[in-house]
């Protein structure tokens, strides 16, 4: 991000505040709790950074506004540490702040690159087996991946005080129990794997497809679980469904550039030009599958999804997609992993590859209480029932999806298909 120039229009430097905030909100985070071993303290002192940056900034955006943000924050982070030095806790602070001067300790951070494990740390740290699986994810996704409260409750699928509510106790866990930063080792940290995994494909997720916002894709969301995978790949390396899910968000990244039109509008999988797929990712993608395959063990959750994400990136077009062997796919993985979300995709498949009729067949079989949220579910079943020539049923699925989700790129696309369902019933 360049320089916006002197004198810059607030809403101007406000709103490259609000996109660096994304970007790197948890580089932030974790450089300050390296420091202060506080998750509050930390998450405040951030905060403090970017209302500097609203201050600063007036005159010029620098052109590396995370770096600026990174060594503002610290700094900031520093000076509590020595304010708690003077207030009493004199040998502890005095020990750990020269542990931070140390060699081997805090660098002065001009470049974010400098401290690449810090999120990692705070990754392990958030999924602490001392923490309920859900309140691990969510505090991950909050400290590392900055999602807001509602963001984070349209990934779970569950009412947005139940996420607040999840955050609030875990980060009182941490305080209360004196959880150490780091990133475990041996048999504790596979343990820990597979809660840290759901966490960056969650991350990867609302990127991919984002909850809510004007935006169908946030880029440096997938981006940044992309880093946060590779990262784990090179420090697990033994681990295959590390590798599993290397392989599922490249897979799914090489399909970016064709997700959406020039207006950001959304495309279909069936009718994106496959030749905007990034080939190199697909490349990528399919060599750690293939890496994650040679290690011993049936394929886990993450390994089957690649599978299926590997069938598309090898198609040569929608028709040419072998659905039999997705459907094979997501059999497995319903019995590795059951949930409502892959019953739904299973069901899609089923429909592709055996008809509508049978589609929609495998959605009534479906117990629809955990998504009765998830405008994918009624928006599966209009598709279905609009391929079946009954388009008044269609319509009825296709508003109740409207009113689930609140993403405006899917809201003009679903509108888009509810009225023409309406021009073509008789009624």
């Amino acid at each position: 991000m360049g320089p916006i120039g002197p004198g810059a229009p607030e809403a101007a430097v406000r709103a490259s505040v609000a996109a660096t905030f994304r970007e790197e909100y948890g580089r932030i985070v974790a450089a300050a709790v390296r420091i202060l071993r506080d998750i509050d303290a930390a998450e405040e002192v951030a905060q403090e950074a970017f209302e500097q940056a609203l201050r600063h900034w007036s005159a010029a955006v620098p052109d590396r506004p995370g770096a600026w943000l990174v060594t503002t924050a610290r700094r900031r982070a520093l000076d509590r540490l020595r304010r708690v030095r003077r207030a009493g806790a004199r040998t502890a602070a005095l020990a750990y702040e020269a542990a931070l001067a140390a060699p081997d300790g805090i660098p002065d951070v001009t470049d974010p690159a400098a401290v690449p494990d810090d999120r990692l740390r705070l990754i392990f740290t958030c999924c602490h087996p001392g923490l309920p699986p859900d309140s691990r994810v969510a505090l991950t996704l909050r400290l590392v991946g900055g999602l807001s409260t509602a963001e984070i409750a349209a990934a779970f699928l569950v009412p947005e005080p139940t996420i607040a509510q999840r955050l609030v106790r875990a980060k009182r866990t941490i305080r209360e129990r004196g959880l150490a930063w780091e990133v475990p080792v041996a048999a504790e940290l596979s343990a820990r794997l597979p809660a840290v995994l759901t966490v960056i494909y969650l991350i990867f997720n609302e990127g991919y497809a984002a909850h809510t916002g004007e935006a169908l894709v946030r880029h440096e969301l997938c981006g940044e679980a992309l880093r946060l995978g590779r990262m784990l790949a090179e420090l697990v390396p033994g681990e295959a469904e590390v590798l599993g899910l290397v392989a599922l968000m490249e897979l799914g990244a090489s399909r970016l550039p064709a997700r959406a039109d020039a207006d950001g509008n959304l495309v279909l999988l069936e009718a994106q030009d496959r030749a905007r797929w990034d080939r190199a990712s697909i490349a990528r993608g399919l060599a750690a599958l293939e890496a994650a395959g040679r290690r011993p063990g049936a394929p886990g959750p993450f390994q089957l999804q690649a599978a299926i994400a590997a069938c598309h990136a090898r198609a040569r077009s929608w028709e040419a997609t072998d659905w039999a062997r997705i459907v094979a796919h997501y059999e497995a993985l319903a019995a590795a992993a059951p949930s409502p979300v892959v019953a739904l995709n299973r069901a899609v498949a089923i429909g592709l590859a055996r008809g509508p009729a049978a589609g929609l067949a495998a959605l009534d079989a479906i117990d629809a209480g955990a998504l009765r949220a998830y405008h994918l579910l009624p928006a599966a079943r209009a598709d279905f029932l609009r391929r079946l020539g009954r388009p008044a049923e269609a319509a009825a699925e296709y508003r109740r999806a409207l009113g689930l989700t609140g993403n405006a790129r899917e809201q003009s696309f679903l509108a888009a298909r509810l009225a023409a369902c309406e021009a073509a019933d008789p009624a």
